[in-house]
């Protein structure tokens, strides 16, 4: 019985093990600040002014201009931060970003509208691949194993510039 229960456990922590970015994943040096370069669909994870990685992305799904309204499809421009994790994220890892704003909230209200929000950087779908570029609802997209290495770097309170 005692073996049983041992080979449960076991199971278990390789199973939970496999969800959990690994240490080898962590960066000697500490992430600073997130840019983002929307036109070129580059980030980069810097630390001061040096680039640590730097990601090929993919954006919302009409990705030009600065994010007005929920359901507009644009990725924010302008400067927020990494302000939570999602370790369920439909799109296998999430770091969220603190838009909006209130600039972006006196903005879409100013037009009737709600600025939306629960805007990620994230990875790919749990559940299906996407069709072609620019593909999410305004969130910034780059592939699991990269934002498996973000999730386990990148700090809350982390600057994120989005640039055109």
């Amino acid at each position: 019985m005692r073996f049983i229960q041992f080979l449960c456990l076991g199971l278990t922590l390789l199973v939970i093990s496999g969800c959990v970015p690994t240490m080898s994943q962590m960066s000697e040096k500490a992430i600073t600040d997130i840019i983002v370069m929307k036109e070129k669909r580059r980030l980069y994870l810097m630390h001061d002014k040096r680039v640590i990685k730097r990601y090929k992305i993919d954006l919302g799904f009409s990705p030009r201009g600065h994010k007005a309204i929920a359901g507009d499809g644009k990725t924010p421009e302008g400067h927020y931060v990494i302000n939570r994790n999602n370790p369920q994220s439909r799109f296998h890892l999430s770091l969220g970003m603190s838009y909006p704003n209130n600039k972006d909230r006196l903005r879409a209200h100013a037009m009737g509208k709600s600025p939306g929000g629960d805007i990620f950087i994230h990875g790919q779908p749990n559940k299906r691949s996407p069709k072609g570029n620019d593909w999410t609802h305004g969130c910034i997209a780059v592939k699991n194993d990269e934002i498996e290495y973000m999730f386990a770097n990148v700090k809350t309170g982390t600057p994120i510039h989005i640039f055109p």
